[in-house]
């Protein structure tokens, strides 16, 4: 598959309605939330945390959208790394959402994420480049995530020129085809979020506020950040609250027309 197909999606007001997709019942429909969970810095060194963490969600019934970027601080190569690619294949055949996080995720400006001021020109070197190492490896998506959730004008411009369908930001995800946005924000920890017990707590407490108003929660954790007690049991609390409020579990997928004339 070229790529994972978001939706069902919510409707929305004004400009930012969009329309449903699906023929299938998601969770919004039946006035329930949506819960879409994901994992970022994915690598030889984390693949243990991810791995462990996949089967607490495997055991919930909750697949996984697993950030992937090409190359990684410390000279990490995911093309050198066979055994987290067949992990990934596999993750992905069960499932999960493959999504395109960045080339190398190196900051182009000081404290600033990779794709965060790019120039058009500039983000879509990056982009081809990356794609073609994931086609290479067999995890090719057109579902994209910058670093950090932050992508410039110029960054989000050339995405589709690329071929990808959908944009995930921090504050909404964005149908390139359709342009069309369903407003949610990222709840996070790791890669740009904090992860002090007081924040765990405020993740925690926030993703039940999210799922018992139906709303659609995303969770996302860096790899890293699951070896840690606290954020790890976080990450859990929130997936359970959530389940117990019966939001609907989702991964990142964008669905072409055809699907949803069909529908």
């Amino acid at each position: 598959m070229d790529g994972e197909f978001v939706g069902p999606s919510l409707r929305l007001h004004g400009g930012d309605t969009c329309a449903a997709h699906s023929g299938l019942m998601s969770g919004n429909d039946r006035g329930l939330g949506q819960l879409i969970v994901s994992v970022s810095g994915i690598s030889n060194t984390t693949l243990e945390q991810a791995r462990t963490f996949a089967a607490e969600m495997d055991s919930r019934g909750v697949r996984l959208s697993l950030l992937v970027a090409p190359r990684l601080k410390g000279k990490y190569r995911l093309v050198d790394d066979e055994r987290t690619q067949e992990w990934l294949r596999d993750r992905r055949a069960g499932g999960d959402a493959i999504v395109l996080h960045g080339y190398d995720q190196a900051a182009t400006k000081r404290r600033r994420a990779e794709f965060a001021d790019l120039p058009k020109h500039e983000a879509r070197l990056r982009l081809m480049a990356a794609d073609r190492v994931l086609e290479e490896i067999g995890l090719r998506t057109r579902l994209f995530a910058a670093p950090r959730w932050n992508a410039s004008e110029g960054a989000t411009a050339a995405l589709p020129e690329v071929g990808f369908r959908l944009a995930l930001g921090l504050t909404g995800i964005h149908d390139l085809e359709r342009d069309v946005l369903q407003r949610c924000w990222v709840h996070g920890m790791g890669e740009g979020f904090r992860a002090e017990p007081w924040w765990c707590h405020a993740l925690v407490m926030s993703a039940a506020r999210i799922a018992r108003k139906g709303g659609t929660l995303r969770l996302a954790c860096s790899a890293a950040q699951l070896s840690r007690p606290g954020p790890r049991q976080a990450m859990l609390d929130a997936v359970d609250l959530a389940l117990f409020h019966e939001a609907v579990p989702q991964v990142y997928r964008w669905e072409p027309f055809e699907m949803s004339r069909a529908a």
